[in-house]
């Protein structure tokens, strides 16, 4: 295991091009899961964990890697399955998220795919687990959960999504009172954080659940008002999303004529040096680390409505 992401940071020629790579583990039993390569800094076997005082249930210890303090989640415990008990044969799955790095308590990691945003699809409803899915995909004709990080980490330890006084004093969207805010994001907990954050800015918000789905409903407004941006004054957009990704979205978003006026903000828990090229390389108009409200509602502001 010990070399498994040493070619993480060659692999940025995915990305874009609607591919990614995912790291397979499992919790309890033979259920795999995926999380994204590029989320992922480190996996190691489990070391000594150190118990802390009011440390949430979920957290079974912290662990200290190279000179930093990291808590260390029970994955299985925090999707509602039981605890992983041997944690002599367990690994941590060490990884960045909304700007802070935690570790994920697996019972063991497999391997690295490759595939196709388009091979990852929502998750079916009705599943026991499905309040903790963004995605699913099929490898080997097995189904792989994709868990909703976000919403386990915002369980643990709640974000703040209001917008300071300080900031909101200085906003204003008068002039774009007729314009909507249009948001991506596969995760509905990311959904609603960034939801609450815009609302300081006065003005609808419309929300889709993936890229695909958010090219296909801003196409129809396009058809309606000749230009998208008579209607939309700005995209927020998530990076990982199934069927189509924030990249490949923008780049769709630039190269057709009637969508090509509308900002983008790509607004996402994904980390890695790559990001501002990337963001250069699809034509988005900025890239914002989630998850800052001040921060982000200071982005849609100005890029709300057309060039002047």
């Amino acid at each position: 295991m010990s070399g498994i992401l040493d070619s993480v940071n060659q692999r940025t020629q995915l990305v874009g091009q609607n591919r990614l790579e995912l790291l397979l583990f499992r919790l309890n039993g033979r259920q795999r899961f995926g999380i994204n390569v590029f989320k992922v800094r480190e996996v190691l076997q489990c070391p000594a964990l150190t118990s802390m005082p009011k440390l949430n249930p979920l957290v079974r210890g912290v662990a200290h890697i190279r000179g930093q303090t990291i808590s260390v989640i029970d994955l299985s415990m925090a999707t509602g399955g039981r605890r992983i008990e041997d944690l002599k044969t367990a690994f941590i799955v060490i990884a960045e998220y909304n700007r802070s790095v935690q570790g994920f308590l697996v019972g063991a990691v497999e391997r690295i795919i490759n595939t196709n945003w388009d091979a990852i699809m929502p998750p079916p409803q009705g599943t026991g687990r499905a309040s903790y899915l963004t995605a699913v995909t099929e490898v080997e004709g097995e189904l792989v959960e994709i868990l909703d990080v976000e919403k386990i980490l915002n369980e643990i330890s709640p974000l703040n999504t209001e917008v300071s006084e300080a900031v909101a004093s200085t906003l204003n969207t008068e002039k774009y009172k007729d314009k909507i805010i249009f948001i991506a994001d596969d995760s509905s907990v990311a959904r609603n954080q960034v939801k609450r954050a815009l609302t300081t800015l006065g003005l609808e918000i419309e929300m889709a659940k993936n890229g695909l789905e958010a090219l296909k409903r801003l196409k129809e407004i396009a058809a309606e008002t000749g230009d998208v941006t008579d209607k939309v004054g700005v995209l927020v957009s998530d990076i990982e999303m199934p069927e189509m990704d924030g990249y490949t979205l923008t780049a769709e978003i630039k190269n057709t004529p009637e969508l090509q006026k509308l900002h983008v903000v790509l607004h996402t828990s994904l980390s890695g040096v790559f990001n501002q090229a990337m963001v250069k390389k699809v034509g988005a108009d900025d890239f914002i680390a989630k998850f800052h409200p001040d921060e982000l509602a200071s982005a849609v502001q100005k890029w709300l409505g057309p060039d002047e």
